[in-house]
């Protein structure tokens, strides 16, 4: 994985399809986009909204980007995928923002690739990246032991210290 804030210098290769937004997100259509003749396997994330977060019960989740950015963001995570895996036939990555329920799928990342063990090094390479560079920030919201309804706002950077 890497450390350093990787920037989109160019647009997304044409084969790769990003996108940000309020509809929720569907397994075939993000599996197709990543579908090829020439791939041996397309791999997928899918993350989805658990109903507890350290012990509290998680009534939903909000999540808020910076489109803009957040897109450069994943064409820049394409552009390094294809420098590591020249064989990387498609990267897509989609996001929902807004407000999502337990059980909603957050996010759906696919590689396809000729081998399957680039198509998974590549699909963690890619969450790993975009839970630390993509500025996407989610809203817990949660019950108290009091039974009150509470909230705190989490970068999904910060998300694999927390466990998130």
């Amino acid at each position: 994985m890497t450390t350093t804030p990787i920037i989109a210098q160019k647009s997304a290769h044409p084969a790769d399809r990003f996108a940000i937004g309020f509809a929720p997100l569907l397994l075939d259509e993000v599996y197709q986009l990543a579908d090829d003749p020439g791939n041996g396997a397309v791999v997928m994330m899918s993350g989805t909204v658990r109903d507890r977060t350290d012990g509290k019960a998680v009534e939903y989740l909000e999540y808020q980007a910076y489109e803009p950015m957040a897109i450069q963001v994943f064409a820049a995570i394409g552009w390094e995928i294809r420098s590591k895996w020249a064989d990387v036939t498609h990267v897509v990555i989609h996001h929902r923002i807004g407000k999502l329920k337990i059980g909603e799928i957050s996010v759906l990342l696919a590689v396809g690739c000729p081998h399957r063990g680039e198509a998974f090094a590549a699909c963690q390479f890619a969450i790993d990246t975009l839970k630390h560079q993509a500025p996407i920030w989610k809203k817990e919201w949660y019950v108290e032991t009091d039974g009150r309804t509470a909230s705190t706002w989490v970068s999904i950077g910060a998300c694999e210290e927390l466990d998130c």
